[in-house]
């Protein structure tokens, strides 16, 4: 298994992993506005997303990275929005080299912090970033605000 940088030649399998990661957040599967959201973030640059890839070449999980800046920190830093590994891949550690990646592209990237938030209940997830060194805010609440 390897981790790199995803293409555009990937998004045929990408999209469909990207699907999966949204309806595990109980939202509608749409296999073609997956597609579309991430050919469009790899078009604009405007994200990092890395793949794990088995030998052979299938994909079976990725991770994106947003860049930004933080106020606070007066510098720039990476929202980790998204992890995924497909229902077959978990439990080899799949999950934690997507993560280890991550923060070595930040690392590389000049970022000062990584963020990233999760469900309440995504229990798994919250004891592997834990394990990683990722420390939970207690302090500050987040807020969203729909407006469309």
């Amino acid at each position: 298994m390897r981790i790199r940088e995803a293409t555009t030649a990937d998004l045929p399998v990408l999209a469909g992993l990207f699907d999966q990661y949204r309806q595990f957040y109980r939202l509608p599967g749409d296999v073609q506005k997956s597609r579309a959201y991430l050919e469009d973030r790899l078009a604009a640059g405007d994200a990092v997303v890395l793949v794990a890839e088995e030998e052979g070449g299938r994909l079976i999980g990725f991770t994106q990275l947003y860049p930004t800046w933080c106020s606070l920190l007066a510098g720039p830093v990476y929202v980790l929005y998204d992890l995924y590994v497909s229902s077959a891949a978990r439990r080899r550690g799949i999950g934690r080299a997507l993560l280890e990646a991550a923060a070595e592209r930040g690392r590389r990237d000049g970022k000062l912090r990584m963020t990233l938030s999760t469900a309440k209940t995504n229990r798994t997830a919250q004891s592997l970033y834990e394990s990683l060194g990722w420390q939970l805010d207690e302090e500050y609440y987040v807020y969203n605000l729909s407006i469309s």
